[in-house]
């Protein structure tokens, strides 16, 4: 992973949007894969994400979800084992480009986001990984 302008890497793990099998020790499982860190899932694929804590989130670390807007109406992000309240910036920036933030810990993040992704909403996930 690297720390580019976006706060991920460069190229997707997965090519487009894909349930999350399962999370825990560090990481995530996806599409037969998986990733040791945080994952950024949008509707064009799944990135790593260089964000560890809560306190990291910012209009920087989700500058694809920005440029993604257009196909997002919720962005889930799951906070690791913490629980976060988002900075107003951030809600009102998110809220400018008509995406809803929905924060809460990663495990009910991947829940939500699987179902949300199930019924065929336009949603986006920033999961932090999990011991």
């Amino acid at each position: 992973m690297s720390n580019q302008n976006t706060g991920s890497s460069d190229v997707p793990h997965f090519p487009r949007s894909a349930p999350i099998e399962a999370y825990g020790k560090g990481g995530f499982a996806f599409a037969d894969m998986s990733h040791r860190g945080s994952l950024l899932c949008l509707p064009d694929g799944i990135w790593a994400w260089d964000v560890t804590k809560p306190e990291e989130i910012d209009e920087y670390s989700l500058a694809r979800v920005f440029k993604a807007a257009n196909a997002i109406d919720t962005l889930v992000v799951g906070t690791g084992t913490d629980v976060w309240i988002p900075p107003k910036h951030l809600r009102e920036a998110l809220r400018a480009v008509r995406v809803v933030l929905d924060p809460m810990q990663t495990g009910p993040a991947v829940r939500t986001y699987n179902i949300m992704l199930g019924e065929r909403r336009r949603v986006a996930a920033a999961l932090i990984a999990v011991p």
